[in-house]
């Protein structure tokens, strides 16, 4: 006969407590509380690479070459139009986090590329629509450019400086770690934006001559700058070893290779793609989206079977069998 035991006699739970009135609440997954100017700072920088990256998406689909600086084809400020206007998604996804680990992987490279295109603005001063001459539109676009990627990149130096001297929780356990089977293939995909960003930035001279299309010096920078950004959130994820902290960096990837591909497919004509570095370049594009889509698969699937949220409990009935 199977009969249920009275609530008295069961083994004794531990009490679930809420945390007093006024106590910190600990992420689970440690680290540094995001703090609301990082915040703050992404979501405005999410809209002004949407607006300007949409209007140099749109012109330089039309053919013509428009941007901060003079360039010999349209493709190149297409492509950094393209990237700005990818990225978005993730930038705006910030906000919802608690955590400065969860954000850093697309924060950090967005600290790059603020601080990276405003030096490479200066640097090559002389080919500014604003120094060049020029349409009226141009010459104001290109002083916005220079103004607003200064106060950004500022701005953003500030929040890094603000983030690392809060004080540090311990990290817990990993949220959903990363498969052993793509950390090879991270590595790879990392090291090669990196590596050709790092080449385009410091060499342009020699390093512009594997671009598959005609590019001038600050072209050649400019798209350095994205591809070491690139590369350092790549790796950088791979150094989270988690991708609950990678939540707001998927969302980009997926992001600017899609970008990217619509304004290669575009002016495809202008292209070599005879050379190795247009079949490079498709491959490494196309590793961005196959990274980003299978980290948000596996970040679903993680989250679906993984553990329980604190708070919650299971308990069973205990019955004699008599």
């Amino acid at each position: 006969m199977i009969e249920p035991t009275d609530a008295s006699t069961t083994a004794e739970e531990p009490a679930v407590r809420p945390p007093a009135a006024g106590a910190p609440v600990e992420h689970p997954t440690g680290g540094r509380e995001l703090a609301v100017g990082t915040a703050m700072l992404a979501s405005i920088v999410g809209v002004v690479s949407a607006l300007t990256g949409a209007l140099l998406v749109v012109v330089n689909l039309t053919g013509h070459a428009f941007g901060a600086w003079r360039s010999p084809e349209s493709l190149s400020p297409g492509l950094i139009g393209a990237a700005m206007l990818g990225v978005t998604p993730g930038l705006f996804a910030v906000g919802r986090a608690r955590a400065w680990e969860e954000v850093r992987t697309l924060l950090l490279p967005l600290v790059v590329v603020l601080v990276g295109l405003f030096a490479v603005s200066v640097r090559n001063g002389g080919e500014l629509q604003a120094v060049r001459g020029g349409p009226l539109f141009l010459v104001l676009f290109s002083l916005g450019w220079v103004a607003v990627l200064g106060l950004l990149g500022l701005s953003a130096l500030l929040c890094l400086l603000r983030q690392y001297l809060k004080p540090a929780r311990p990290r817990g356990e990993r949220g959903v770690p990363l498969p052993g089977w793509s950390k090879p293939v991270l590595a790879v995909l990392g090291s090669a934006w990196f590596g050709i960003g790092a080449g385009l930035l410091a060499l342009p001279g020699f390093w512009a001559d594997f671009v598959p299309w005609t590019v001038g010096r600050a072209d050649a920078q400019a798209l350095g700058v994205w591809a070491l950004a690139l590369g350092i959130g790549v790796l950088g994820s791979l150094a989270e070893d988690d991708l609950d902290r990678t939540r707001p960096a998927l969302l980009a990837l997926p992001g600017v290779a899609l970008a990217v591909t619509v304004e290669l497919a575009v002016h495809a004509t202008r292209v070599h793609w005879g050379s190795g570095g247009g079949p490079a370049l498709l491959s490494m594009v196309g590793g961005l989206l196959v990274a980003g889509v299978t980290g948000r698969w596996l970040l679903a699937r993680g989250s679906a079977t993984g553990p329980m949220v604190e708070g919650q409990e299971l308990r069973t009935n205990v019955a004699d069998l008599t």
